[in-house]
């Protein structure tokens, strides 16, 4: 094979600018196939050459594609990501990979059961020099144990019209969640790449507090790690202006990425063996101020189906293996039922007991949406919130 014959399942605004991506030519080695909606509007822009499905089965055994983009509301990242791979076609998952953890057993053991196939998710924001330098910081030691993780991410402002335009949206049964289900699993699947899972989470959820919605709309969120380390996450979808603030504090400094800029404030030693030592009862450890150079502000969502095309023909790693998108979608499940039970969580989650919760949220719900059908597409280019 010397190209790959994509097909993208969804071609609502996500799925639109990654068609886009590829018929610009800016994903070498990749040809738009074929596009599948079930509005056929959606559809009429693309030319005779991208075959036009109706119906995502009918695509995946039609032998027009090699692999597949899954761009759909996100249930049907699941049935779709498991049809396809049971049908031996490649797949790439947009955020979420699934709804719930059960679901993304599901899903991952289709993957497991067909391994040669190459199975992607759109963590984008994997790509970005500041979280890719911090991760390194962390994970080789630079800042020796963590003891603390703070993340105030409120700027992912959206409005009452971003609610209203789709009948799917922020609903237990079209999106099964609000803001950690649609924005935050970008920085969710970032916590965990660069600090790891937490053990136990006490959260609290705030469900339709600044919109006409069902799900959560702002989330103050506290974790424990194995070690001992803490934890805060802060988000919400009604905050403006609002503030992206990452920092990481650890035996041996302080990391804080805002702004574009990473700021690391270097302690000479230890400041666990400092506290044990020193004799005078105020001092402190001596810093240094270490300048971190980024260069780039990653490719985001081009270099994640470039990746997944060169995985599937030259065997190149996978920034974001789907499999590693379980992480997210159970720390984000862990927050909404610690919010519901009003009790702490322990990890990992026991995902059929949470998918029967959210099963009941489902058929208890009375809430009805303003909009009746999706509405007009909107350009997304400038909602993806890097760290500019």
């Amino acid at each position: 094979m010397k190209e790959v014959r994509l097909g993208i399942v969804g071609v609502g605004g996500m799925g639109s600018n990654h068609a886009g991506s590829v018929l610009a030519g800016k994903i070498r080695r990749a040809k738009l196939a074929a596009v599948c909606d079930i509005d056929p509007k959606r559809m009429e822009k693309y030319d005779a050459g991208v075959k036009r499905f109706a119906d995502s089965a009918a695509l995946l055994r039609s032998g027009e594609v090699d692999a597949v983009l899954v761009a759909t509301p996100h249930y049907a990242h699941t049935t779709v990501g498991i049809d396809a791979l049971k049908n031996g076609v490649h797949v790439l998952l947009e955020k979420p990979i699934s709804v719930h953890k059960a679901d993304c057993e599901r899903v991952i053991a289709a993957h497991t059961a067909n391994p040669k196939l190459v199975f992607a998710a759109m963590f984008n924001q994997r790509t970005d020099p500041h979280y890719q330098k911090v991760r390194a910081l962390v994970q080789g030691g630079e800042l020796g144990r963590m003891t603390r993780v703070n993340w105030i991410i409120t700027n992912w402002f959206r409005t009452q019209a971003y609610y209203d335009s789709g009948g799917w949206r922020a609903t237990w049964q079209g999106e099964g969640g609000g803001v950690l289900l649609n924005q935050c699993p970008h920085n969710l699947d970032l916590l965990q790449w660069i600090c790891g899972m937490p053990v136990r989470m006490r959260a609290f959820c705030h469900l339709g507090k600044w919109h006409r919605i069902e799900v959560e709309d702002e989330v103050t969120a506290y974790f424990e790690y194995a070690d001992g380390a803490t934890g805060v996450f802060i988000t919400s979808t009604g905050e403006a202006p609002g503030t992206n603030r990452l920092e990481i504090c650890g035996e041996r400094g302080k990391v804080i990425v805002e702004n574009g800029q990473i700021r690391f404030v270097r302690n000479t030693t230890s400041m666990i063996e400092f506290s044990r030592t020193a004799h005078g009862g105020f001092a402190t450890p001596e810093t240094w101020n270490v300048e971190i150079p980024v260069q780039g502000g990653g490719g985001q969502h081009v270099e994640i189906l470039q990746n997944f095309v060169d995985a599937i023909l030259d065997g190149t790693p996978l920034i974001a293996p789907a499999a590693e998108g379980i992480r997210s979608v159970e720390l984000a499940n862990a927050m909404q039922l610690s919010a519901l039970t009003g009790e702490t969580v322990p990890l990992p989650l026991d995902g059929a007991a949470f998918e029967a919760r959210l099963q009941g949220l489902i058929r208890a719900s009375t809430f009805k949406k303003a909009a009746a059908a999706d509405g007009p597409l909107a350009d997304l280019s400038n909602t993806f919130n890097t760290n500019k």
